[in-house]
């Protein structure tokens, strides 16, 4: 059974305008199984972040929709309720995903083995995680702010979340794309983790006052501690200057994720020129957003820190003009984070 025409197409594009863009840059060997993929990673995504309901409802939710994934549950889920219930938190997008989840568990079905199999294993990663954080942060909220404990617990969350996707992209393209091409692959997976570790992390920093709102703080704890802060001190932007310390060194290390996920972009093949652009563009936004963040003004709730639209389809067009010509195309990262380039 193949997906309905739209799934992978307007649907897609509903929940993530610049994924959506990332995967129809992608050559069509690995657009199916990616794409049908992060569908369902979002569908998790959106039962996690319902809080309408409670957390033990989210948790049941997530473990049969995780059993149907695998293919241990023979029941369909239905989550067309969550989406009926006023559940405002959502998009428009997320909610006809969840009303339409069973045709993305088909889709996973339709696919070929050994790709179904990558994406059953990043879901139930993916999935583990988004369950470990409902249990760490139940009971949060504005006025109870609870933080992860320190960078261990940090680095662990943007690998569950992000970092094996990067995996799994590597595995993908591999197989289905250059089998044959001679690459490091230790190296070139070890890229990948790091290159969705900083995506992740450059999410973390820019959504932390919309985080603070709803009682999470992702910065560690012993840090802010170090620091002079409690989690709880974040809702205050006057606390900023205090911040900054321990803000600057995560940006560092996100721009160091990043550093790894060019490398891992300029590692490709250079005949495979869709899957070149299909990285390039997340990690050059990341870049260009983590300069943006250095600006300050990161506890504002009111300030929301966003490559623009026109922006994006600048980095995309510069991709493109560059891509015959391998120093000036390098130079993009550069140009990214405003050193000319």
């Amino acid at each position: 059974m193949s997906e309905a025409p739209d799934l992978l197409k307007a649907l897609l594009r509903d929940v993530s305008r610049s994924f959506y863009l990332t995967l129809r840059l992608l050559p069509s060997g690995v657009r199916r199984p990616i794409g049908v993929g992060y569908l369902l990673a979002r569908a998790t995504d959106t039962v996690a972040d319902t809080t309408l309901v409670p957390v033990t409802r989210r948790l049941e939710a997530l473990a049969a929709l995780r059993e149907r994934i695998e293919g241990r549950r023979a029941d369909p889920v239905d989550f067309r309720a969550w989406s009926a219930d006023g559940n405002a938190e959502a998009t428009p997008g997320e909610r006809a995903l969840l009303c339409r989840v069973e045709e993305a568990v088909a889709a996973l079905r339709s696919l070929p083995a050994p790709d179904a199999v990558q994406v059953r294993w990043v879901l139930g990663t993916i999935t583990g995680g988004q369950e470990l954080d409902l249990r760490r942060f139940e009971g949060a909220g504005r006025e109870r702010v609870m933080a992860l404990p320190d960078a261990a617990a940090l680095d662990d969350y943007t690998y569950r979340v992000a970092g094996c996707v990067g995996e799994f992209w590597t595995r993908l393209c591999r197989a289905n794309l250059f089998p044959d091409a001679r690459l490091d692959d230790v190296a070139w997976v070890a890229d990948g983790v790091r290159f969705g570790k900083g995506l992740q992390l450059v999410n973390v920093l820019r959504d932390l006052p919309r985080d603070l709102a709803n009682g999470r703080c992702y910065l560690p704890e012993d840090e802010l501690a170090t620091a002079g802060l409690r989690p709880m001190d974040l809702l205050d932007p006057a606390n900023e200057a205090r911040l900054g310390p321990v803000y600057r060194r995560w940006l560092d290390v996100a721009d160091a994720h990043l550093d790894a996920g060019w490398h891992y972009t300029t590692s490709l093949p250079r005949g495979h020129a869709r899957a070149r652009l299909a990285c390039a563009l997340p990690v050059l936004i990341g870049m260009r957003t983590v300069k943006a963040l250095r600006g300050g003004g990161v506890l504002d709730a009111r300030r929301r820190i966003k490559v623009s639209r026109a922006e994006v389809r600048g980095i995309l067009w510069r991709g493109v003009v560059r891509l015959p010509f391998g120093r000036w195309w390098d130079g993009l990262a550069g140009w990214a984070r405003g050193w000319g380039g």
